[in-house]
């Protein structure tokens, strides 16, 4: 059944996850032009499942915690105009013999009507979240997201899930049933061995099913995973030489090694821990090295997307107002939602990524340049980014461009591939791309000259599409000689303003190719009768 559909002046919908440990809400604003806003994100530490898990009963301390909490975070949502609230439950809450007690004081209290979901469609959303966040491409990916209560797995490709499981495995959860004897000492070899037998026990049936499944990455949500990698990444390499967002088998080994053998007052002042973690971080330390150890797995990739992002998801895919939501990429999700949510000239900004394009495949066969795939797509993301900046001011809009871009979440992209798409956009006019002035210091020098080279093919598509009025049909280059290239501009209509934007590049396009650039306008029904500029 479709949501209802956005009115003109938008539509503010609250997004609400109870866990085991926190309650997490995210308030988003649904926009008429198909894109969205996130207008703020709130977590709090609520434990509710603290305690619980022996006798299956949520005690009345962590009922109250979680209904203050709800009922703040619903009224912060107010003030920015929600409408709507959907909120559910995971592992505490749907195990709790006293259910209907919690979920009655959130409706009195907050106000709130929470739906507690199982463990399998705790771990679909959990996919949703994190696989629309991901460029993954062909490749297949193991999921993992350890939470206080349960664990969930899954393991599929950029669209679709081909398997889910969940597992009463969490790091409260454990904790509880396995160091509440000793919570403020350090934990020893043979205590570690008994859960890590436990978690193994618990997983081996799911682990031969995913050993006959293809996988190529691992990918880790969840908070206790990316404490961990913050530990393994501020304690063991401090000089920063290691790869932020991955967390080694190795490193693992070193951060369990090195948490195991302090008391609780000193694991509370390691580098990158959480201290609210550091009662629970060992166990939940357990869980992901028996995974990463049967599955023979060398490292995982951590992401703080999750459950709160599935339930976002899952709504826009049955909302009437977003009818490309599904059908895109993540990275052209994403690069359309900000743009559309920053307001751009869509239509111009198509026009100058369709003109680009045909300048960059031209430019190959020409043999002007001998990039790929990767860049290609690169590029066609920055031109129809370029003048996102106007948002602030049109004033060195391509300056603001830059920061837009540079500072924006733009899932699925990694930050190389950011800095390359902020500083395309920002030399797209006025000062000419030069690698002394480029924003790059970690692009190594053929990086820095995809830059230089893409920045250039959008100066000629804006200058083809500057009176913002599609007159230019298509672009190529189609001839090549030693010191000149020829660039076609194939238009019907009268397009002066366009050509004599092109020929204001010809200096800067010399200096990157080392050409100077001749112009043919031709007329599309002449058969290529057309004016030669030179």
């Amino acid at each position: 059944m479709k949501s209802r559909k956005i009115g003109a002046a938008g539509r503010i919908v609250t997004f609400i996850d109870i866990g085991t440990n926190s309650v997490r809400m995210l308030v988003v604003r649904f926009n008429p032009n198909h894109s969205y806003s996130i207008l703020t994100r709130q977590k709090q530490q609520v434990r509710l499942g603290e305690g619980e898990f022996d006798d299956e009963e949520i005690t009345p301390d962590a009922i109250d915690r979680t209904c203050l909490v709800c009922r703040k975070f619903v009224d912060l949502a107010r003030t920015f105009s929600a409408e709507e609230f959907i909120a559910v439950a995971t592992s505490a809450a749907r195990e709790a013999s006293n259910q209907s007690e919690l979920l009655a004081r959130l409706q009195r209290e907050a106000l709130l009507d929470v739906r507690v979901i199982s463990g399998l469609e705790e771990a679909r959303l959990i996919y949703l979240g994190v696989a629309s966040g991901m460029h993954l491409g062909d490749r297949q990916a193991f999921f993992l997201d350890i939470g206080g209560g349960s664990t969930e797995i899954s393991v599929g490709g950029q669209q679709q899930y081909q398997m889910l499981e969940s597992f009463r495995l969490g790091a409260i959860r454990l904790t509880n049933q396995f160091f509440s004897r000793n919570t403020d000492g350090p934990v020893r070899p043979d205590q570690y061995k008994v859960v890590q037998q436990y978690v193994k026990n618990a997983i081996i049936h799911t682990v031969q099913k995913i050993r006959r499944q293809k996988v190529d990455l691992a990918v880790g949500s969840s908070g206790s995973i990316m404490n961990l990698a913050d530990i393994a990444q501020k304690a063991l390499h401090p000089e920063g030489n290691s790869p932020s967002g991955v967390l080694t088998y190795r490193d693992l080994k070193k951060v369990i090694d090195l948490l195991c053998a302090l008391p609780l007052d000193e694991r509370r002042r390691v580098p990158g821990i959480n201290p609210e973690r550091a009662d629970i971080i060992i166990a939940g330390a357990v869980i992901l090295e028996t995974f990463m150890k049967e599955l023979s797995l060398e490292s995982v990739t951590t992401t703080s997307r999750g459950l709160q992002d599935g339930m976002l998801v899952d709504y826009l895919s049955r909302m009437e107002d977003f009818p490309l939501f599904g059908t895109l990429s993540p990275r052209e999700t994403s690069v359309l939602q900000l743009g559309r949510s920053c307001g751009i000239n869509e239509a111009h900004a198509r026009t100058v990524t369709r003109l680009v394009l045909e300048i960059f495949d031209s430019a190959k066969e020409m043999k002007l340049h001998d990039y790929g795939e990767w860049e290609r797509e690169l590029l066609e993301y920055a031109a129809f980014l370029h003048d996102i900046g106007s948002f602030i001011s049109f004033t060195n809009h391509h300056a603001h461009s830059y920061y837009i871009i540079r500072n924006s979440e733009l899932l699925g992209f990694d930050q190389k591939e950011i800095d390359i798409m902020a500083n395309i956009a920002r030399f797209h006019r006025k000062k000419k791309p030069r690698k002394k002035r480029l924003d790059v210091p970690d692009l190594a020098d053929h990086e820095q000259r995809i830059v230089l080279v893409l920045a250039m093919f959008v100066r000629l598509g804006e200058s083809l599409d500057r009176s913002h009025a599609g007159l230019v049909e298509h672009t190529k280059f189609v001839r090549a000689e030693k010191n000149e290239v020829v660039l076609d501009i194939i238009s019907g209509s009268d397009c002066q303003l366009e050509i004599w934007g092109v020929e204001a590049e010809r200096r800067a396009f010399e200096k990157v190719f080392s050409k100077h650039l001749a112009v043919e306008v031709i007329a599309p029904r002449t058969g290529g009768n057309g004016q030669k500029d030179s």
